[in-house]
């Protein structure tokens, strides 16, 4: 027979298990909910920018399509709960986590000196459908 104390102690070990197990599933969900955001930003909207408010290099992207007279879907990431993980989202999905990450009909553009050249080569005005 297991002693009253080992018993204590197992279900105390399974309980701790169990909320762990849990608490990872939770994480996983979190992950994955963050990911469908990421997702749905990119492709829901004709141009998208994960910023940071106070980041020059963010305001100079968005600037650029400001001048274009367009109305760009803005991620500010410095005013998210979520912002840190959504910057892992950015890493594995185009391999940086630096902002700006600017996206124009589902393609990604890159950061602000990329959306610069983009602008200045006309890349910027196919990718958006502009002649």
């Amino acid at each position: 027979m297991i002693s009253r104390r080992r018993h204590g102690l197992c279900i105390g070990i399974i309980a701790t298990l169990l909320l762990l197990f849990l608490l990872g599933c939770s994480a996983a969900r979190t992950v994955n909910s963050v990911s469908a955001f990421v997702q749905n930003a990119v492709y829901s909207n004709k141009i998208t920018i994960f910023s940071k408010s106070y980041c020059p290099y963010s305001v100079r992207a968005k600037r650029v399509f400001a001048e274009l007279h367009e109305r760009p879907f803005i991620v500010e990431l410095d005013q998210r709960d979520d912002g840190h993980e959504i910057q892992s989202v950015l890493l594995d999905l185009v391999g940086k986590r630096t902002v700006p990450q600017v996206f124009v009909n589902g393609q990604h553009v890159g950061g602000s000196d990329d959306t610069l050249k983009a602008m200045a080569n006309g890349q910027l005005h196919k990718i958006l459908g502009r002649n």
